[in-house]
Order: C-alpha cells, then sequence, then structure tokens
C-alpha cells in the first residue's frame, strides 16, 4: 500500500470536511447583544443585531421591536429601510405609532372596547375614541420582554397575566425573529390558561427607499386579495367581505400607491388614504406560508415580498404620520413616509362570528409566521 496516496487522500477529505463546515457556519446569522437604554424604573433594555449575508437587523426588548433592518439596494448599497428611533427615550416618548413593536394581546382594533366570550362580556381600556386600538393603553409594545438568543436570532418571551388590559387568561407568548439571506422571519407562539381572544402582529413602518427618503406614493403594491373588510367612521369593519374588483382597494395586479389614493371614495376618506384589511386568497390553510403582497420601489430597486400563513393583511400609507416625527438622525416622518404590512387576524373579530376566530383555549397552541423577503430588481 502506498502510504503518501492514502495520506493525501486523507488531508484532502479533512479539506473537503472543514470547507463543508465553514461553508454550514457562514450560513449562520451572526448575533450580538448589547443594551439599548435603560427604563424608568432602572430595568436594561437589550439590543440584539442580527446579520447575514447583505441583511442586518436589530431587535430590542422593550415592546419586542424591530429598530432597524438594513437591506442593500440595487446597486449593493445599504440603507435602513424602517422607521423607529435612535435611542430608547424616542419610543418611550411615542405613544401614537407603535414603530417595530410586536402589537396585541389583540393587533388592530376591537369596536366599542368591549366583547362577549363565553357568554360573558369583557371591558378594555378605550385607547382610539370609543375603540381598543392594538391591546389597550398598556398593550404588548409598551411591556419589556424576555429574551435569549437562538440559532439565526432571537426568542422574546412575555407573560400577560389573567386581566391584563381587561382580556381574559394569563397568556405566554413567544416571538422569534431569524434571519436568512435575503428574509426576516418572525414566528409567533402562544398559550394560554383559560379561553382568550388573541391577535398578534409586527407594526414595522417600511421606506424600501430608505427611511426618511421621501414618501412611498410611487411604490408598486401587489395584494393577493379578492376582498376586503369595508369599515364604519369608527374605524370598524362592518362585517362585510366586498370584493376589490373596481375599487381603489384593487391591487391584484401591481399598481402605484399614489394611484388611486386621492379617488373620491368613502373608505379612503374615513382612513385619510389606505388603512384595510384585506381578505388574502389562501383562505383557511394556516398551515403554509402563502404570498400575501409585494412592494417595489423603483427608485433603488429594493423589493419586499410579503409570505404569511395568517388570513388578513393589513395595508396601512402611513396616513396619520403628519410631519411632527422626529425619527432616526432626526429625520422627519411625513404623511405617507411609509407603508404597513400587517399580517393579522381580521379587526373587531371577537364581535365578528363570521370571520376567522381569534379564540384561544387551554391545550391549543396559537402559532403564525411571517417572512419578509428582500430581492432587487
Amino acid at each position: 500500500m502506498d502510504i503518501s496516496k492514502v495520506s493525501r487522500r486523507a488531508i484532502a477529505y479533512i479539506f473537503f470536511l472543514c470547507i463543508l463546515g465553514l461553508e454550514g457556519l457562514s450560513m449562520q446569522a451572526a448575533v450580538k447583544k448589547s443594551v439599548f437604554g435603560t427604563m424608568p424604573d432602572g430595568t436594561k433594555i437589550s439590543i440584539f443585531e442580527l446579520q447575514q449575508g447583505g441583511l442586518k437587523a436589530r431587535v430590542m426588548t422593550y415592546g419586542a421591536r424591530l429598530v432597524s433592518l438594513e437591506v442593500p439596494d440595487r446597486n449593493g448599497k445599504v440603507a435602513d429601510v424602517v422607521l423607529g428611533y435612535d435611542s430608547l427615550a424616542g419610543y418611550l416618548g411615542d405613544p401614537k405609532t407603535y414603530f417595530g413593536a410586536i402589537v396585541g394581546r389583540y393587533a388592530n382594533r376591537i369596536g366599542h372596547g368591549t366583547f362577549v366570550l363565553n357568554g360573558k362580556r369583557y371591558e378594555l381600556p378605550r385607547n382610539e375614541g370609543d375603540n381598543t386600538l392594538h391591546g389597550g393603553t398598556v398593550g404588548f409594545d409598551k411591556h419589556v420582554w424576555t429574551a435569549r438568543e437562538i440559532s439565526n436570532g432571537v426568542e422574546l418571551t412575555l407573560i400577560s397575566k389573567n386581566g391584563d388590559e381587561g382580556f381574559p387568561g394569563t397568556l405566554t407568548t413567544h416571538v422569534r425573529y431569524t434571519l436568512s439571506e435575503h428574509a426576516l422571519k418572525i414566528e409567533y407562539s402562544a398559550t394560554t390558561d383559560a379561553d382568550t381572544v388573541l391577535n398578534l402582529t409586527n407594526h414595522s413602518y417600511f421606506n424600501l427607499a430608505g427611511e426618511g427618503q421621501g414618501n412611498i406614493l410611487d411604490n408598486v403594491l401587489t395584494i393577493h386579495a379578492d376582498r376586503y373588510t369595508p369599515i364604519n367612521a369608527g374605524l370598524i369593519p362592518t362585517g362585510e367581505l366586498v370584493p376589490v374588483a373596481d375599487t381603489p382597494f384593487d391591487f391584484r395586479t401591481p399598481a402605484a400607491i399614489g394611484k388611486r389614493i386621492d379617488q373620491d371614495n368613502e373608505q379612503l376618506k374615513i382612513a385619510k388614504g389606505y388603512d384595510e384589511n384585506f381578505v388574502l386568497n389562501h383562505g383557511s390553510d394556516s398551515q403554509s406560508l402563502h404570498a400575501a403582497a409585494r412592494v417595489v420601489d423603483p427608485k433603488s430597486g429594493r423589493i419586499l415580498t410579503v409570505k404569511t400563513t395568517e388570513p388578513g393583511i393589513q395595508f396601512y400609507s402611513g396616513n396619520f404620520l403628519d410631519g411632527t416625527v422626529h425619527g432616526k438622525q432626526g429625520h422627519i416622518y411625513a404623511k405617507h413616509a411609509a407603508l404597513c404590512l400587517e399580517t393579522q387576524h381580521f379587526p373587531d373579530s371577537p364581535n365578528r362570528p363570521a370571520f376567522p376566530s381569534t379564540e384561544l383555549k387551554p391545550g391549543q397552541t396559537f402559532h403564525s409566521v411571517t417572512e419578509y423577503i428582500f430581492s432587487t430588481e
């Protein structure tokens, strides 16, 4: 036997295994933890930086918020594409925008701040006129979550006690942010010790040209929905599922957001732009990811594709940004400075038996996944 040949083969094989190992390591997102600030009660707020390929995300424990998301454009130039603040103080001083937050226990609106479950009426804080918005006065966005590093990201956990903001049951919620080379994945799970209602989403505001870089009216939007849920003057769904055909809400084929936003339409007037829940075409299939929406920014070439297991998506065109908010680097966020694509169950579902149920019972596990996938053209 030629020992030298065996040795060379062994060395080559070891080298091959090392290469495989390095490739495997390169597929893992790097995760770094640091302190972002301190709450008034002295609690330290951690921030986790996730980086993989051309993407970099930062997530903090206050409100389980996405603080920044850096994405390359068609020329490889990187920009932060979500609105927010440079410091914790900015978030603490802003009770209205929910920049980047996980909102709950019930995302979106519950009409008249009340619902009936198992024959019992529950009264909630009415923090938007007569409605409960995004879980009430102290929703999940205003809590400090616990966090731990996981493979490719971070898992945040919040225990919401029975009676929190008027909701029944002690709810344990886990939210996982993970990063791949082209996508940010948000995975939600929750359990309860008593019957309750639940609707979770992430409230990030996207401007694919970069935060603070003008408005999103020339962005080209596609939404895979044949129907939407129209609202009344109080921004609560009427209960109807109305076809989008021949309305300003028809984004089944790509259209610029600003093309029809000023049309003489009652729904647009009520919301001062787009702020509607769309009924996604994949229906009741909550086990698989389906394409929900796609946004193209013609200036930068960045493309955002949203996939989800949720039955609905709220498209909000930043109508209530009014130039009084000074965000990152002092940027002024004016009307339509960004858009939100909030994957969700429908607003006011606890009061709408015909809508997909948002009830969660002991022994069940709520599970939902949304992916924000980035590319260029």
